[in-house]
C-alpha cells in the first residue's frame, strides 16, 4: 500500500476507567462492579506508564481530543483526573482547543464535583441518563432515578459546562411510542447541546442477552419510534449528523467524529482499543490493552494484549463501516489518505450501492441516501 499522507491523519486519545457502582444488564463494555476501594493513584500511574510505552508511535503528533470513558469515570476524584490530565499534557502536545470529555453517571456527581472536574481540565461531559422514566430506569437497573438525572444536568450547567451530551435510549422494555417520545421531549427540555439517542440492543455477553426482558418492542414499532423521534429532534433544533448523534449548531462531538472519519486514536487503560497509522511501515494497526483491571495494574513488561495490522479488505470495510454512519458521508480523499488504497478498489461496491439508491456520489463526496441510512447494514455488506 502507498501511505504517503498518513502523517496528516488526526489523532485523539481514549482513556478507559473500568469500574462501576453496578454493572448494567445491557452493557457489553469492559466494566467491573466496584467491590473495594478505588485504586485511583495506582491506576493513574499505570495509565501514564501505558502512555509512555506508546509514545514512540506518535512522536511529533498533536492530540485533537481526549475522551475518558468507562465504566463510570466520574467515580474518580477531581484530584485524580487532574493528575491524569497533567501527566498526559507533560507527555503529549494538545491542541489549545482540544475537546476533553468525561463520562458521568447521574448517581455519582453533584454541582461541586462538576465544578472541580472543570478545574481539573474537563471541558465537556457525557451524562448517561438513559431514560427519564423511573419504571424504565428500574428495568434497566440504573443506580439513579429521574430526579437525580435532572439534578445532574442542572448541576453541570450550574458548574459552567456549556458543552455536554446526554445519553438516552429508546426501545426499552414495555415502552410504547408515546413513552419514547415523552422521554425524548423531557430530555430536550433540559437543553443539552448534544443528544445521543439510540436503540437498546441485546448485546452478547450481557445479562439481557441471556435473560431477555419481557415486552421488548418489535421492529415495526422501533422504526416508528425512530422516525417520530427524529422528526421531533429536528423541530427542536437538533440536527442528526450520525446514526444516533444529534447536535445543536457547533456542538458535534469532535472525538467521535474522529472515529467515524477513520482518524487515529491512542487507547489507554484496561481493555482500551486503539488504531494507529504508520507511514514508515505502510500499515494501519489496531490493538487492545490488557482487559482485566487487576492484571492491567500488575503489568510490568507492556500493556498490549492483542494487535493486528489491517489488510486491504479490512481497511475497506472498517473505513466504510465508520464513514457511512455519518449523514453527510465523507470526502473521497479521506479514503485515500487514511487507508492508503485507491478509490478504484471500491468501484464495484459503489456502483451497486448507487444502483440500489443507497449512496449519492457527487464530485469528491460520497454520502448515504435516506434509504441508505435506513438499510445501513445491507449497504455495508457490499464492502
Amino acid at each position: 500500500m502507498n501511505l504517503p499522507a498518513f502523517a496528516a491523519v488526526p489523532l485523539s486519545l481514549y482513556i478507559h476507567i473500568p469500574w462501576c457502582v453496578r454493572k448494567c444488564p445491557y452493557c457489553d463494555f469492559n466494566s467491573h462492579t466496584l467491590r473495594e476501594d478505588l485504586p485511583e493513584h495506582a491506576y493513574v500511574q499505570a495509565v501514564l506508564a501505558d502512555l509512555e510505552a506508546d509514545l514512540p508511535e506518535v512522536w511529533g503528533r498533536r492530540i485533537n481530543s481526549i475522551f475518558i470513558g468507562g465504566g463510570t469515570p466520574s467515580l474518580f476524584s477531581p484530584e485524580s483526573l487532574h493528575e491524569l490530565l497533567a501527566g498526559v499534557r507533560a507527555r503529549l502536545p494538545l491542541r489549545p482547543t482540544a475537546e476533553i470529555t468525561l463520562e458521568a453517571n447521574p448517581g455519582t456527581v453533584d454541582s461541586g464535583r462538576f465544578a472541580a472536574f472543570r478545574q481539573a481540565g474537563i471541558n465537556r461531559l457525557s451524562i448517561g441518563i438513559q431514560s427519564l422514566d423511573d419504571a424504565a430506569l428500574q428495568a434497566l437497573e440504573r443506580i439513579h432515578d429521574r430526579q437525580q438525572a435532572i439534578r445532574a444536568v442542572e448541576a453541570a450547567q450550574k458548574a459552567g459546562f456549556d458543552n455536554f451530551n446526554v445519553d438516552l435510549m429508546f426501545g426499552l422494555p414495555q415502552q410504547n411510542q408515546a413513552a419514547a417520545l415523552r422521554d425524548l421531549q423531557l430530555a430536550m427540555d433540559l437543553q443539552p447541546p448534544h443528544l445521543s439517542w439510540y436503540q437498546l440492543t441485546l448485546e452478547h455477553n450481557t445479562k439481557f442477552y441471556r435473560q431477555p426482558p419481557v415486552g421488548m418492542p418489535d421492529d415495526d414499532l422501533l422504526w416508528d419510534m425512530q422516525q417520530a423521534g427524529q422528526d421531533l429532534l429536528a423541530r427542536r433544533g437538533y440536527a442528526q449528523y450520525e446514526v444516533s448523534a444529534y447536535a445543536q449548531a457547533g456542538r458535534r462531538c469532535q472525538h467521535n467524529l474522529n472515529y467515524w472519519q477513520f482518524g487515529d486514536y491512542l487507547g489507554l487503560g484496561a481493555g482500551a482499543h486503539g488504531k494507529l497509522s504508520n507511514a514508515q511501515q505502510g500499515a494501519v494497526r489496531r490493538y487492545s490493552k490488557i482487559r482485566h483491571p487487576r492484571a492491567y495494574l500488575q503489568a510490568t513488561t507492556g500493556f498490549i494484549q492483542e494487535q493486528q495490522c489491517l489488510d486491504e479488505a479490512a481497511l475497506r470495510l472498517e473505513f466504510m463501516l465508520n464513514a457511512l454512519r455519518l449523514v453527510e458521508g465523507f470526502e473521497t480523499h479521506w479514503f485515500v489518505e487514511r487507508t492508503g488504497l485507491s478509490l478504484n478498489s471500491l468501484h464495484n461496491a459503489l456502483q451497486t450501492a448507487v444502483q440500489n439508491g443507497w449512496l449519492i456520489i457527487k464530485a469528491e463526496h460520497i454520502q448515504p441516501s435516506a434509504e441508505g441510512m435506513r438499510f445501513l447494514d445491507e449497504l455495508l455488506l457490499l464492502f
